[in-house]
């Protein structure tokens, strides 16, 4: 669909090709053919944006019909000036350079003409240089603003190119910004409601034979609703855009990994820990470690059954450190990938290390984490 303002002023244009040729003046000293001729000109130049080369081709028709049937004696002529205009927009409007060169080829071998037929004529090299001053500096002023065209729309492609990867990027963001919260929300309600829920149970069953344990499993219960409600409000804090990232919301340590453990104890679980990994000055990986840990400890509570017992190994082995949490439960319920196992693998993957959870063939379930070191945490 043509653009109504650039149409408007193609129509004036042609409008003042044609008035040009039917001009009083030029009327009454030449035949009246030629005014027809300057009428098609006019008429083939209301398609020089979407047809140059066709228009281009008319009007260099028109024109070389004007040169052999009626001599040098009507040669130029005032719509001759659509020659010019042919040219212009051939070079500007042409999918590529060559329609320009085409016409600029047209435009030349015209001029050839004009001077060959002029050749005896006194100061005859006058008009090929008037000619080529005049249809060379039209020819370089269209290729001049086809080029800032193309610069433009360049640019322009180029911005909106930069706007697109520019919301791409925004979205993958708030998607890796969702799967973290999603992350955290399952690490802190899954664990903090096995661990109240175990927690619930036994001080139910000790209320009225041993009143003091069913104290101690509701402070429990108490004390792990509490930490598990602070976290809450954090997540809900970054949720509604006034916290920090789920991951640097608050510093998380190894050192806080014998609360954990201290935590599971108290809901049953016997738990052996090795942990030789020492100092880790890497917060992310400190998080990585612990939510492993967390999530583990979690599964075993819900899945392993009664009497179960957990070994945790947490040790350096080159330039990784690695997790190893076993238990002698009966652990078939998690066999099933499940959000907390997903939630350690994108962990593990974050960090390019690897997972390994299953089944152990002795009985049991075995979760194996590698997380290489940062260069500058490995000394």
């Amino acid at each position: 669909m043509r653009n109504p303002r650039s149409l408007a002023f193609d129509v004036l244009v042609a409008a003042g090709i044609a008035g040009l040729a039917t001009l009083p003046i030029f009327l009454r000293q030449t035949p009246r053919a030629l005014m027809w001729l300057g009428l098609i000109m006019a008429a083939a130049l209301l398609v020089r944006r979407n047809r140059p080369l066709w228009s281009m081709g008319v009007i260099s028709a028109v024109a070389l019909t004007q040169v052999l049937f009626w001599g040098p004696r009507f040669d130029p002529v005032p719509y001759d000036l659509a020659v010019l205009i042919g040219m212009y927009s051939a070079v500007k409007y042409s999918k590529t350079l060559r329609g320009g060169l085409i016409a600029g080829l047209v435009v030349v071998i015209g001029i050839v003409i004009e001077v060959a037929r002029h050749f005896d004529a006194e100061h005859w090299w006058q008009m090929p240089l008037f000619y080529v001053g005049v249809c060379g500096g039209v020819w370089l002023m269209a290729y001049t603003v086809r080029q800032r065209v193309i610069y433009v729309a360049g640019l322009e492609e180029r911005a909106a190119s930069l706007e697109r990867e520019r919301e791409h990027l925004a979205r993958i963001a708030v998607a890796d910004e969702r799967a973290a919260i999603a992350r955290e929300l399952h690490d802190v309600v899954a664990h903090s409601l096995a661990v109240m829920v175990v927690q619930a149970d036994g001080g139910r069953y000790a209320m009225d034979g041993d009143p003091e344990k069913s104290r101690q499993a509701m402070a429990t219960v108490a004390e792990t609703g509490r930490a598990a409600l602070e976290d809450m409000r954090r997540l809900v804090g970054v949720l509604r855009g006034s916290g920090d990232s789920p991951a640097g919301r608050r510093r998380i340590t190894l050192a806080e990994l014998d609360p954990l453990v201290a935590g599971a104890r108290s809901a049953g679980l016997t738990v052996r820990v090795a942990n030789t990994v020492g100092v880790v000055d890497a917060p992310a990986l400190e998080l990585a470690v612990y939510r492993i840990v967390q999530e583990g400890l979690t599964n075993v509570l819900r899945h392993a059954g009664p009497d179960a017992q957990v070994d945790l190994d947490l040790r350096r082995d080159g330039d990784e450190i690695v997790v190893d949490l076993t238990d002698t439960g009966q652990g078939g319920a998690v066999a099933t990938e499940g959000h907390g196992l997903t939630g350690m693998r994108e962990r593990v993957s974050v960090h390019g290390g690897t997972l390994l959870a299953g089944p152990r063939p002795t009985g049991g379930w075995q979760v194996r984490a590698c997380l290489p070191l940062l260069e500058g945490v490995r000394a």
